[in-house]
């Protein structure tokens, strides 16, 4: 049963979402288009990505949070190319769920984020369904002319870097379904990560200007490395032994007592946001510089050489690993327990 009687899905535009509208660009969300602007010496970068409840997110989690987790997944892709937000289109497929209040909240967490990241509303659609609640945006976002870091430059002699750290995402679905045992601030922590991840758009102008192959880490470093591997025609050798964690990473991970196992576990799980690129060896000590400059923690955990796909090691030895993180074919909400 709905939660709220919803009047019409134009009222929804009218008093929810046109007030999130660009002022120019979005027509206040009265015309079938939006129209935007030229900008000389720059490519227009465009993401697609969708967030579908049972898959992405939980059926009992807050609006205000799946709608910030919406943009940020759009704003990693984003952040991983070089490229500077600057609006979306945005499309709404309600469920019976989603009465009134529900779609106040999701307004509001959209305008918490439009003011966090610098971006508005351009345009989209709304329905409801009898289905589960999903929602889907494009992000639009601005890179100098020929400029966009894509994942086919990576070439033998490299190192990979990640930003951040890895493993949060799947360990914040456990935690957001009760199935971790630490401390309540740990646990708190990991589900804030999984509902609301960080995009790391701090570090693309980093990335624009000294990555030469880079990926967001969403279905997991393994196999989002393997995607760099297969379009730039290289091998990819990853060591787990240094993956970085978070303090609650970590605390997860003391309590293993098979070290191998519980990397591979992180390394696979998705839904980290990260960055994950290669850069020339020597510039290693640059890239650390300007990863210090903004805070963000950034490791070496591999490097590109001759060959195909990604071979992973642990303690000297070649693992085989056989699924490198989730597909699209099934739902990471109903994935493998942390035990």
């Amino acid at each position: 049963m709905p939660a709220v009687d919803v009047t019409g899905e134009f009222e929804t535009i009218r008093k929810l979402l046109a007030p999130l509208a660009h002022p120019e660009w979005g027509r206040g969300l009265l015309d079938d288009v939006a129209v935007l602007p030229t900008r000389p010496g720059y490519d227009l970068v465009l993401t697609k990505d969708a967030i579908v409840e049972g898959v992405h997110f939980l059926a009992e989690d807050p609006l205000d949070t799946v709608a910030q987790k919406l943009l940020r997944v759009n704003l990693s892709d984003l952040a991983a190319k070089g490229a500077e937000p600057f609006g979306y289109m945005l499309a709404c497929h309600w469920s019976e769920r989603c009465g009134w209040p529900e779609r106040e909240a999701f307004a509001r967490g959209l305008a918490i984020d439009q003011k966090a990241f610098g971006i508005a509303l351009i345009g989209g659609d709304t329905v409801v369904t009898p289905g589960p609640a999903s929602f889907s945006v494009t992000m639009m976002g601005w890179a100098p002319k020929g400029r966009t870091v894509g994942r086919s430059g990576a070439r033998s002699g490299q190192l990979v870097f990640v930003t951040g750290q890895i493993g949060d995402g799947w360990l914040g679905l456990q935690a957001a379904q009760g199935r971790l045992s630490l401390a309540p601030e740990r646990v708190a922590a990991l589900a804030e990560h999984y509902r609301r991840p960080m995009p790391r758009l701090i570090f693309a102008p980093v990335i624009r200007e000294m990555a030469r192959a880079s990926v967001d880490v969403s279905d997991g470093l393994i196999a989002d490395l393997g995607h760099i591997a297969d379009v730039s025609g290289v091998g990819i050798e990853l060591d787990l032994e240094p993956t970085p964690l978070s303090a609650a990473g970590q605390a997860w991970f003391d309590t293993r007592v098979d070290e191998q196992a519980a990397l591979e576990r992180l390394a696979t799980g998705g839904d980290d946001y990260e960055i994950a690129f290669t850069a020339e060896a020597g510039d290693e000590e640059t890239l650390r510089r300007e990863a210090e400059r903004r805070h963000l923690r950034l490791t070496v955990v591999g490097r590109v050489v001759a060959g195909r796909g990604v071979t992973v090691r642990f303690g000297g030895v070649t693992l085989s690993v056989p699924k490198g993180g989730w597909t699209h074919g099934h739902s990471p909400v109903d994935g493998a327990t942390e035990s």
